[in-house]
């Protein structure tokens, strides 16, 4: 027969329940540790990747720039009247001197228009010979006038004299006396106004000179322009140097200030360079430059700085002042380092991928053993072409990654093998 007991079957129930209350609660703290734990580091080959070590000391500020060379001084030939371009005398490479002839063009109707030229200042040299020649004849013949009164008016004094004489010992009568000191009075008038009239005829001869002497420098000034324009024909270098282009082709019609030719002093060049707008707010006039001719190195001054940026760039040139290597010439590509200022006892290391001057960005710093790498917040501060200044977050002596890790956001730390 069964005897009951009930104490029995509430401690294996309390069992249970304090069994699987014990269970919940390692369930629970399993599954916060599983939550807690950070994920497992991505391995990375240390030979892709570019590592560079914490440095202190001087470090050189410096923008760099690709561009070209260009001469110093160089001309642009133009056509000073319309023609068609007959001969090619000179290709592009020629050395030239001033006077060299590079083109030979012609035009039918200046050759015309030079000769009618010549022709009016022949003419109007004769006529103005001609009025010359009739101005002056005129004035001697007023001169003359004026002499013979002259005469006159010193024989009607010297009969005055005479009258006054006679008057004075009673042997004429006053009505004599009068007369002949009236026709004195008449032929004293009569002279002023023959000087006068003398004066105003000189002047009037002068001012008919003045005019057709200056029509006459006119037509001179045109027969000198259409003379230029015909000599003009044969298109000349202007200065010596080499010849860089031609622009044209025989049988070609041009129209007057079309572009011919183009000549440059070889011996005389400056760099043309296109420094980054971010960059360039640094660089000022002055500051030392370097420019690599692939064939050498020629060092210089930034002399210009453009004041408008096209197509993110800056232009910038640079002038030499160094002797220049074989080889270079004109439209030579070439790549220029402008140095900035030179920062004395910083912490800097090489540019990484990302990040710019005063950015805080994370960067991978390599632990002693060199297997593994953190995560660290680092805050730049100035920067050059190849190397940044290191502001907080690192040491000297610290190895860091500074390739692209944008791939490895997620991970505090990664494993190089």
């Amino acid at each position: 027969m069964d005897i009951a007991r009930p104490e029995r079957a509430l401690m294996l129930r309390r069992r249970r329940l304090l069994w699987g209350g014990a269970g919940i609660v390692a369930l629970a703290l399993g599954s916060l540790a599983l939550a807690r734990l950070e994920p497992a580091a991505p391995s990375v080959d240390a030979g892709t990747l570019w590592i560079d070590t914490v440095r202190r000391g001087e470090m050189l500020r410096e923008v760099r720039g690709q561009g070209t060379l260009v001469p110093e001084h160089e001309q642009w030939i133009s056509a000073s009247s319309g023609g068609q371009v007959v001969r090619v005398v000179q290709r592009p490479g020629a050395v030239v001197a001033a006077d060299s002839v590079i083109l030979e063009l012609v035009n039918p109707e200046l050759a015309q228009q030079a000769q009618e030229a010549a022709s009016q200042v022949a003419t109007a040299e004769a006529d103005l010979r001609v009025l010359d020649a009739q101005l002056a004849s005129a004035l001697l013949n007023q001169e003359a006038d004026a002499a013979g009164l002259a005469a006159q008016l010193a024989e009607a004094q010297l009969q005055v004299e005479a009258n006054e004489r006679l008057h004075a010992e009673k042997l004429i009568p006053d009505i004599t006396l009068k007369l002949s000191r009236l026709r004195t009075q008449e032929l004293t008038e009569r002279q002023r106004l023959e000087k006068e009239r003398l004066a105003r005829l000189r002047e009037a001869n002068a001012a008919q000179l003045a005019g057709r002497a200056s029509q006459l420098e006119q037509l001179r000034t045109l027969q000198r322009l259409r003379a230029g324009q015909l000599a003009g024909m044969a298109v000349r270098a202007g200065i010596a140097g080499i010849l860089q282009e031609v622009a044209v082709e025989a049988g070609q019609r041009v129209q007057p200030g079309t572009i011919l030719a183009k000549v440059a002093q070889p011996d005389l060049l400056k760099a043309e360079l296109r420094i980054p707008e971010t960059q360039a707010k640094d660089v000022t006039l002055g500051q030392t430059a370097s420019i690599d001719t692939r064939n050498g190195l020629v060092a210089g001054k930034v002399a210009r700085i453009d004041p408008a940026a096209r197509q993110g760039t800056v232009a910038v040139d640079v002038t030499l002042v160094g002797p220049l290597p074989v080889g270079a010439r004109p439209d030579l590509s070439v790549d220029g380092t402008i140095e900035i200022e030179r920062l004395a006892d910083v912490l800097y290391v090489g540019r990484p991928a990302f990040g710019q001057p005063g950015e805080r960005v994370g960067l991978f710093r390599l632990a002693k053993d060199g297997d593994t790498a953190q995560r660290v917040t680092v805050e730049l501060g100035r920067a050059s072409t190849h190397s940044i200044e290191v502001v907080h977050g690192l040491q000297q002596g610290d190895r860091v990654v500074l390739s692209d890790t944008s791939a490895w956001d997620g991970y505090p730390r990664i494993r190089l093998k």
